[in-house]
């Protein structure tokens, strides 16, 4: 197998994996009986997929399939937050790529999600109305928008 085919086949594996895990989060979440989707998985799952693929448009690639998957195979998010969430993992990912060739990665990766976050609450105001704007605390996003990011930033570091 050469480096190129072999790649492919990690970036394969690595897909399946996030993907898999997107898809059984929510039957998690019922098992469980806890509202995982509190702690933004998805956002964990694209930062996990960057973080070990080190390739950008792989990292697209799962910011689309993830909540698609997920949305047709088991429901969740449902269609009109699936359409904000890849909207938001594709704004992470892009903006990102743009803001780590020159920002340290910490400062880049918060910007990034944080930019995200506008942009998937824009739109779900303009899809699902304003009235279901936010469904979890702000405390509880803050906190994870931190706690991902610090986490991301760590890695991204000793992973180089």
């Amino acid at each position: 197998m050469t480096v190129k085919t072999s790649t492919y086949v990690r970036y394969g594996l690595l897909d399946l994996v996030l993907i898999s895990a997107a898809c059984l989060l929510p039957a998690l979440s019922h098992v469980v009986g806890l509202p995982l989707y509190r702690l933004n998985p998805m956002l964990a799952l694209l930062l996990t997929g960057i973080l070990l693929s080190r390739n950008w448009r792989n990292a697209l690639f799962l910011a689309i399939l993830m909540p698609l998957a997920s949305c047709l195979l088991v429901g969740m998010p449902t269609a009109g937050k699936m359409v904000c969430m890849v909207a938001e993992l594709l704004t992470v990912t892009a903006l990102f790529a743009a803001l780590s060739r020159r920002w340290n990665v910490l400062p880049a990766i918060l910007t990034s999600i944080l930019a995200a976050k506008g942009v998937y609450y824009a739109l779900k105001a303009i899809i699902l109305a304003p009235a279901m704007l936010v469904g979890t605390e702000w405390w509880m996003q803050a906190g994870t928008v931190i706690v991902w990011a610090g986490v991301f930033a760590l890695l991204y570091k000793k992973l180089r």
